[in-house]
């Protein structure tokens, strides 16, 4: 018989050791880091995920290479059995309960290992979500406990009973591969702390008052202001343009490609900022009489994006879009008033998830003759329309600011 493991078996060893040292650093943290442990909660199912693949590997290379003969008899052999039992339904157990966790959500957060390999959820019904986020907690303390376990056999029988076990799970018999295989397991209890975020959440950036939005509006609302402001020093001349038109029919204005309609909201002291891709616009509107206004805008809402393929998987679910019942949302505004020269507020309506409430938007108008280019924003209260009404929305600030940004051709 071999007194030593495969080579195969001894990389999976401590590459398996090394990875459940970095889970357990991470996820100690993951409960008391709110919504700033999305990213963290993402790559920790991922590594979940890669040891339960290797595990598996584990187990068919141990019936495939013959495995050194067992050191001790009696009692003391068989808690070293146990405990190796131990060890691989732990491996086994605590990813499957991990994937049942996830799988039992309400939330269906999509699972993207490293952000490449969609996973699917575990055919497990909602009514065993409970029973796996307890079981999943409790398998982690066994599992150290067996880690402690295993660690504390392994130095008896090197420095006690002095048999040379430790040389099987090394590549070759030198002092520097029992220096270097544990401190494998040190570096990645290590890396899983160092990417833990510290400290409290970030203040959230203070939103200018521009445009009566008030503090509650998300942070891309300033920068958005600040644009706005800007195209008064437009309104002069965009005034003495229109001023000569003969009043009649407002025209009609077409929107141009390469316009804009973006979100963002703060998010634990961050800010989430998306996009919509799809979008729909019918403007009717004299800039010298804007009380001539007839706006309407539609918003494909399965467009949506935040940059961040698990976060996008959210979107159209029913805690926030719901887009299958409701895949688009509409604002009608009749009617607008000039607030100061070149810029404007419409007071109108907007139908989000199947709720219709009063809406006002703030925007302005600079360029002349036919072409002009419109800034605006909107501050919208999410929970009016049912928008982020879940567990995992918690963190999220109660306003959403909406901004666009296009260019508008006047139509013959």
């Amino acid at each position: 018989m071999p007194q030593r493991y495969s080579i195969a078996a001894i990389i999976l060893h401590w590459a398996i050791a090394a990875l459940l040292a970095f889970q357990i650093a991470v996820g100690w943290a993951l409960e008391d880091l709110g919504a700033r442990g999305f990213d963290l909660f993402q790559l920790h199912k991922s590594v979940g995920i890669t040891i339960l693949a290797l595990t598996l590997l584990r187990i068919a290379v141990r019936y495939w290479k013959p495995r050194p003969p067992a050191k001790e008899g009696g009692w003391q052999g068989g808690l070293a059995s146990a405990v190796h039992f131990g060890l691989y339904a732990f491996m086994l157990a605590a990813p499957l309960t991990g994937w049942a966790l996830v799988s039992t959500a309400k939330v269906k957060v999509p699972t993207l290992i490293f952000g490449v390999i969609p996973l699917p959820h575990l055919p497990v019904p909602a009514s065993a979500h409970e029973l796996a986020e307890g079981s999943h907690g409790l398998i982690a303390w066994i599992g150290i406990a067996l880690f402690l376990l295993h660690v504390a056999g392994a130095l008896r029988h090197h420095l006690l009973l002095r048999d040379g076990l430790l040389w099987r799970m090394a590549p070759g018999r030198s002092q520097l591969w029992l220096v270097a295989l544990p401190a494998l397991i040190l570096i990645g209890f290590l890396a899983g702390r160092a990417i833990v975020p510290t400290g409290a959440p970030p203040a959230p950036a203070p939103v200018g008052q521009d445009m009566d939005m008030g503090n509650d509006a998300a942070n891309m609302a300033e920068a958005q202001n600040a644009a706005v402001a800007a195209d008064a020093d437009n309104a002069a001349a965009n005034a003495s343009a229109v001023a000569d038109e003969e009043p009649g029919e407002p025209p009609a204005w077409a929107v141009q490609p390469g316009g804009a309609i973006r979100f963002s909201v703060g998010n634990d002291g961050e800010t989430i900022s998306g996009a919509f891709s799809k979008w729909t616009a019918q403007i009717v509107m004299d800039p010298a009489r804007p009380e001539s206004a007839d706006l309407s805008v539609t918003i494909d809402m399965t467009s949506a994006s935040v940059g961040d393929a698990y976060k996008d998987g959210m979107l159209p679910g029913d805690e926030f879009f719901a887009t299958a019942a409701h895949p688009t949302a509409t604002f009608t505004a009749k009617g607008a008033q000039e607030t100061s020269p070149g810029r404007y507020s419409a007071d109108g309506t907007l139908t989000l998830k199947g709720v219709s409430k009063p809406q006002s938007i703030r925007f302005s108008l600079s360029g002349d003759g036919a072409t002009r280019r419109v800034r605006g924003i909107a501050s919208i209260t999410r929970a009016a329309f049912g928008v982020g009404n879940g567990d995992s929305s918690g963190s999220l600030a109660p306003q959403v600011a909406v901004t666009f940004d296009f260019t508008a051709r006047r139509k013959d």
